[in-house]
């Protein structure tokens, strides 16, 4: 064998061995999802004028991935700290800001909404901060959090407070709490158990798994 054949052999196995870390990216055309329910997802949010941009598929370590999943750019009203989140997730997200959280706003509260505050949508984490063994569906970006209300008079209503605070508050976030449940496969919130106290969680899962909603 020569020299430069043995070169690059090495080189090779270097790359193979050392190339991937925690991380994987599948590379795919933009756009191009792996599900018809998912390339149907992405038409209606095109049909409902929510601008987005399709994500590379990655796989993390510990079973962590973002698959199909997409960066909701501009829908009405705006959010925050709104990462990977799959298809699915994005639009009935997209469709409860719009139709569920600004017209309770403006029964209830008096004024529009104009920024919703999330915790965030994808990490890689296990259920009940790691005592269950199973991941969350935020460790798939099938998830996201929901803290707080801005209004556009200044006012914000956050989920930890208003709950249990004045009745137009508490009237406003239980409103939206039902409306999620028509929206989404698992909805939890702060009677649901100590850990969802300051915020609303709503993912896909369990609507996936039968159709039917679990709402606590």
């Amino acid at each position: 064998m020569s020299r430069s054949i043995a070169i690059l052999l090495l080189a090779l196995l270097v790359t193979a061995c050392g190339g991937r870390s925690d991380r994987e990216t599948v590379q795919r055309d933009n756009g191009a999802f792996g599900t018809e329910l998912s390339r149907q997802c992405l038409a209606s949010l095109k049909a409902a004028e929510v601008r987005f941009t399709p994500l590379p598929n990655q796989n993390f370590a510990g079973g962590c991935r973002t698959i199909d999943t997409i960066k909701l750019m501009s829908f009405s009203p705006e959010a925050t700290n709104l990462g990977p989140m799959t298809c699915p997730l994005a639009a009935n997200f997209a469709a409860w800001a719009k139709h569920a959280v600004r017209p309770a706003a403006q029964a209830y509260l008096g004024s529009e909404v104009v920024r919703i505050e999330t915790m965030g949508t994808y990490n890689c984490r296990n259920i009940n901060g790691g005592r269950s063994g199973k991941l969350s569906e935020h460790a798939f970006g099938n998830a996201v959090d929901i803290s707080a209300f801005i209004l556009r008079d200044g006012r914000r209503v956050s989920v930890l407070n208003g709950w249990n605070g004045r009745s137009d508050e508490r009237a406003f976030l239980r409103r939206l709490h039902q409306s999620a449940c028509k929206r989404f496969g698992t909805v939890l919130g702060p009677d649901y158990n100590s850990a969802h106290a300051n915020h609303f969680h709503f993912d896909m899962a369990q609507s996936m798994k039968d159709g039917s909603a679990y709402c606590r």
